[in-house]
């Protein structure tokens, strides 16, 4: 039985042992949907320089948004006015939400890829799905 041990361990320490590869933690609280929900983007700060932007989601959760841009403007901590889903003329679903950019991210030399928290909570009944929810 001690030699039966002995080989074990002289086969372990034989062993090139890797550490386990760990993913990094996974920070969202719900579910994200890939859905292209149109919505009209612009800071809210008045000392960022001044723009609209109607651009498409990529993907939607209740915390947040992700698009992809070619406007290089954004950065990280950057307060914003979404409007979601957005229509030209305004429809009674259209909601309008404070943001703040978590995470920017370059894709090629042209487009960016924005992730957006959610600083107004967005409900099931939000208007990204479909209903007339409100704002809480």
């Amino acid at each position: 039985m001690a030699d039966t041990a002995q080989g074990v361990i002289d086969d372990l320490e034989s062993c090139s042992a890797r550490p386990m590869e760990l993913r990094p933690q996974e920070r969202r609280r719900s579910r994200r949907i890939r859905i292209g929900q149109t919505l009209k983007i612009r800071p809210s700060d008045p000392r960022d320089e001044h723009f609209e932007e109607l651009n498409i989601t990529k993907n939607v959760s209740r915390e947040g948004i992700y698009f992809v841009t070619e406007i290089g403007s954004y950065y990280e901590g950057m307060r914003l006015f979404l409007t979601v889903p957005y229509h030209s003329p305004s429809e009674p679903m259209d909601q309008e939400y404070l943001g703040e950019v978590a995470r920017v991210e370059q894709l090629d030399e042209r487009h960016w890829g924005v992730a957006i928290q959610l600083l107004t909570s967005m409900s099931k009944e939000a208007a990204l799905f479909g209903s007339h929810g409100r704002m809480k």
